[in-house]
């Protein structure tokens, strides 16, 4: 089968079984084009939340997966790669977490999204890279767990007097972008911004003309009058930026820029899922209850 009518065949599925297809900003394009809603996981959390849709299809990773089965329990969430994982997400176990808090008594803790629903459940407030300096500022408390993502908190940190207790985990894509990579393309590109995640290494981010979320990106490179942009975070990015501002170039800052799990799901997968209607996401009850607390706290936060 062509692309074209595979693509063509989850469309009249989807309509068939009312379903709605969330895909992240770092899916493969041919996904994008076709998602009913494209964003980042806080924008998707938040769509998954209130679609009128009894399906969801989520092209993402299973923490992504699982925030909308949290947060919109009486839908059926698919998953087309359920072997789709977040490696920073399985750096923080909640037997981990539970030590560091038996450490820690009454010390908040500040989970990014990007983790699973049980450590969710374990953490007080959410956050995602748009949120989480208005997320840590909402606090009234002089020190925070901040997990797992060390890098995002370390960027955090830089805006407030808070004690930052960090988990080290990180994101191994993110990781791999080198700061003397940056340096030798602001040299060869004096002209173009370069704008980064908050997740890659802080040699990487002071270089950064610009930081935020994918979200705040698509916002900047709109809005911002330069006609080249170097981009520092995952390659699945380029597909929009490319849509929405075609008279202005994307340099990926690095080709290491591409995420394994965020380039599993392709097209076959979610056809295959609207087909069967598996794999499905499902978060226990007594999972869900509590790290839906941490996520509605999230979600009261104002976003950039």
């Amino acid at each position: 089968m062509t692309q074209q009518s595979i693509q063509s065949q989850i469309k009249s599925l989807l309509r068939e079984r009312n379903a709605v297809l969330l895909a992240h900003n770092y899916m493969r394009d041919e996904v994008q084009e076709i998602a009913d809603i494209t964003g980042d996981s806080l924008a998707l959390s938040m769509e998954a939340a209130k679609t009128d849709a009894d399906v969801i299809v989520f092209c993402g990773v299973h923490f992504m997966a699982e925030s909308a089965s949290i947060l919109a329990p009486e839908k059926t969430v698919l998953l087309p790669r359920l072997d789709a994982g977040c490696p920073m997400a399985d750096m923080v176990t909640v037997d981990e977490l539970k030590k560091l808090k038996a450490s820690l008594p009454g010390v908040p803790v500040v989970t990014y999204v990007n983790s699973s629903a049980a450590v969710k459940a374990e953490s007080d407030i959410c956050c995602t890279s748009a949120n989480a300096v208005k997320v840590v500022q909402s606090l009234t408390d002089d020190e925070l767990i901040f997990a797992p993502d060390r890098n995002l908190g370390r960027y955090v940190a830089g805006f407030t007097n808070k004690r930052f207790h960090l988990w080290e985990g990180y994101c191994p894509t993110h990781e791999r972008l080198r700061p003397e990579v940056v340096k030798e393309l602001k040299a060869k590109y004096p002209d173009a911004p370069f704008v980064c995640h908050p997740e890659c290494n802080p040699a990487v981010v002071q270089l950064a003309d610009h930081v935020c979320s994918t979200t705040g990106m698509y916002d900047y490179c709109r809005k911002n009058a330069a006609k080249r942009f170097i981009i520092g975070t995952e390659a699945g990015i380029l597909w929009r930026l490319k849509q929405e501002n075609p008279e202005k170039e994307f340099i990926l800052a690095s080709p290491a820029l591409v995420c394994p799990n965020m380039k599993l799901t392709s097209l076959e997968d979610v056809l295959e899922a609207l087909e069967t209607m598996r794999p499905v996401v499902k978060v226990p009850e007594e999972t869900r209850v509590p790290a839906k607390r941490a996520l509605d706290r999230m979600l009261a936060i104002p976003r950039d």
